[in-house]
């Protein structure tokens, strides 16, 4: 344990970041009452006396009529929506922050431990023609490896400062360590911290052989004294469709196989699967499994996000992908896709996509699979 990946990777590991609380917000109903007053009419005999009449009773309120929220939307008591897939979730869980951890992907290193768990996974280029993963995880006490983890690359903190997430990497590039170094990110580097977060195993030779597990990612958090719940005034990534109203893209085009371009190491591919209304994900040749599961992974969302980049010098294979400065793409669910557009307010801020008519999408709830792909690639992008 406690084996370095590479002789150039600096330490940067800890930034402290104080508590905030919470928002709480509370709703109150309103009633419209209406009373009608009714008008009465008697004839009376100059000899009689008149007859006394009684008004009408008054009208009961009515309230304003509230239309019922579906049974689908409805959460169970201590349950909240989940931001990284909109499916009800433990609030516990639900409202901490999140964990983003790098994942190796060359073949090596396959199959990933722990990945079928992450509610959201990102893949893009790095140098030498690989693809690196980050999958962004919740629902993790359980897991006793996920991984192997890798090092860091500039556009991921970006990418994880979106989701407030606690990030997580073994190491990272020169270019990178700006950006770690900054207030915008919560970061465990296991340059710093090996043997106290992070673990080796024998099967796998190093550097694809560094794992993290529950314990570990709890001990980060303590040895850098991090917050563990969501900074205030976060309210999630993406936008989510509801269980009673899927997102259907029914003026979409046909989108059953989903195959990035300029993926050239991995070559990899998503085939959808009408039974499950999922994409399953092959690459190498074969379908993607976890390690712990021996399952195929799965997605219900593919989000492709075109990006442009540059090299950082004439003598370096390091990528500048731009993940920040806006862009096209394709959001593709349920056999469909659909044009898409890409920008953000804040560098560190949320990534919103946006249809041909401006509206924000909304996602099916279930995982997402984004795949950020080099713009002069985007005519090599095979959907169909």
């Amino acid at each position: 344990m406690g084996i370095a990946l590479l002789g150039s990777m600096m330490l940067f590991g800890c930034r402290k970041i104080g508590e905030t609380a919470p928002e709480t917000a509370s709703a109150g109903t309103s009633y419209v009452s209406e009373e009608t007053a009714g008008e009465s009419k008697t004839e009376t005999k100059a000899t009689e006396p008149p007859v006394p009449t009684e008004d009408p009773a008054p009208e009961p309120l009515v309230p304003e009529a509230i239309e019922p929220t579906p049974a689908e939307d409805a959460l169970p008591e201590g349950m909240v929506k989940s931001y990284l897939t909109g499916e009800p979730v433990a609030e516990v869980q639900g409202r901490r922050r999140p964990v983003a951890v790098m994942l190796s992907n060359i073949i090596s290193a396959c199959p990933q431990s722990g990945i079928s768990r992450a509610g959201v996974i990102y893949e893009a280029p790095v140098e030498g023609g690989i693809t690196r993963l980050m999958g962004l995880f919740e629902n993790y006490d359980d897991l006793e490896k996920i991984g192997s983890v890798r090092s860091c690359r500039e556009y991921y903190v970006y990418l994880a400062a979106g989701f407030d997430a606690l990030y997580y990497h073994y190491g990272q590039a020169a270019y990178a360590i700006p950006l770690l170094e900054s207030d915008h990110i919560d970061n465990v580097n296991g340059m710093e911290y090996s043997e106290q977060v992070y673990y080796r195993t024998s099967d796998r030779p190093s550097p694809h052989n560094a794992y993290l597990d529950a314990a570990g990612i709890a001990a980060g958090i303590d040895l850098c004294g991090y917050r563990t719940s969501y900074k205030d005034g976060y309210d999630g990534f993406f936008q989510f469709a509801s269980q009673a109203e899927p997102e259907t893209l029914e003026q979409g085009r046909n989108a059953a196989y989903v195959a990035p371009g300029g993926y050239f190491h991995n070559n990899p591919w998503f085939s959808y699967d009408e039974a499950s209304g999922t994409y399953l994900r092959y690459q190498f040749g074969e379908p993607q499994i976890d390690e712990m599961t021996q399952e195929q992974l799965a997605v219900k969302n593919i989000i492709v996000q075109y990006c442009s980049w540059k090299k950082y010098d004439d003598n370096a294979e390091y990528l500048d992908i731009d993940v920040v400065n806006g862009g096209t793409g394709t959001y593709i669910t349920n056999g469909k896709a659909i044009d898409v557009t890409w920008s953000k307010d804040d560098p560190w801020g949320v990534t919103k996509y946006r249809d041909s008519n401006g509206e924000e999408i909304k996602l099916n709830l279930g995982k997402t699979w984004v795949l950020i792909v080099l713009d002069n690639y985007a005519d090599e992008t095979e959907i169909r």
